[in-house]
């Protein structure tokens, strides 16, 4: 009688194994085609030198040798893109929760500024980019003619290796609508009793939003700034499409364009993955970067989630 009831519960806990695991398969599927599987292939070829037509051989650790130790391009772009993930994550983040925070105390025309400082995130990134470095260009764009006639100076924007950064700064701001959105949601879900408590005990606005706002919206402020971290990692399409804009390479064949124009101020760690892997072939080199990014990416997540642990509210 025993035995039975040991058989019976064995086939009841396989059964609904495999009913965790037929749930689960959509997931599991995804995360081993589109996660694992390119991240070991990433691995392996970073030991192995392939150009995508012969066959890998195996270099052993000639590939992070190269990238560390002999490539000219690596440790500027490893600056630019943490230059560009502190700097950019944390002005867009408050940019986003300021403009967020004056559109919720409107008592009129909501609506209209809502859709006017959220179209601009709808932009393409390459018209974008190509519009401001138009509207930048330090020869004949109009931002620095106003700057001149109000006796300001006229930086050289994409043209600067000093002002290059900031100005693809710019343009992320620019760009703020959907952290914008992101904002208001939360602003507006914080009880109004909690701002109602804080000023009949005398709280100034400061106070209110420290000790009311900030803690109700802590965790979409960690949402931001990890999901903001990630994307800026990730940094491509704008910062080339600005430095060839502004070193005259728009597009054609034949056409010579310097790697992060002007100087290497735009050069990131994306475009020397494609730089590597797609224009040199050489993939082992490319995937030794990819890792790189991937562990940086990694890190800051991780710091910030644990760091953040202490300010995020916990509270029901």
């Amino acid at each position: 009688m025993a035995l039975h009831s040991s058989v019976l519960l064995r086939r009841k806990h396989r059964r609904e194994t495999a009913r965790t695991l037929a749930f689960l398969s959509p997931w599991l599927i995804g995360f081993g085609v589109f996660f694992a599987y390119p991240l070991v292939s990433t691995v392996y070829f970073s030991f192995m030198k392939y150009d995508g037509f012969t066959a890998p051989v195996f270099t052993g650790l000639k590939n992070w040798d190269y990238v560390f130790n002999h490539y000219p391009f690596f440790w500027q772009g490893l600056r630019n893109t943490l230059w560009l993930v502190v700097v950019m994550v944390a002005l867009r983040v408050v940019f986003g929760l300021g403009i967020g925070l004056l559109i919720t105390k409107l008592r009129t025309g909501t609506g209209f500024f809502r859709t006017a400082f959220y179209l601009p995130y709808l932009a393409p990134p390459v018209a974008a980019t190509m519009a401001f470095a138009f509207l930048l260009n330090p020869g004949t764009g109009p931002v620095n003619h106003l700057l001149g006639d109000l006796g300001l100076p006229q930086p050289g924007w994409f043209t600067d290796p000093s002002w290059s950064k900031p100005a693809l700064t710019m343009l992320a701001m620019w760009g703020v609508g959907d952290l914008m959105v992101i904002f208001m949601a939360a602003l507006l879900d914080v009880p109004k009793e909690q701002y109602e408590a804080a000023e009949l005990d005398g709280a100034g606005p400061w106070q209110r939003f420290r000790y009311v706002t900030f803690p109700n919206i802590s965790p979409i402020v960690m949402f931001a700034v990890v999901t903001g971290v990630i994307q800026t990692m990730q940094y491509y399409t704008q910062a080339i499409v600005a430095g060839k804009v502004a070193s005259g390479v728009i597009g054609g064949s034949g056409q010579q364009f310097e790697p992060g124009y002007p100087h290497g101020s735009t050069w990131t760690l994306p475009q020397m993955v494609y730089s590597l892997g797609f224009q040199r072939f050489d993939t082992g080199s490319a995937c030794v970067v990819a890792l790189v990014l991937f562990a940086i990416s990694m890190a800051f997540t991780s710091l910030l989630l644990r760091r953040g642990a202490g300010f995020v509210s916990n509270e029901d």
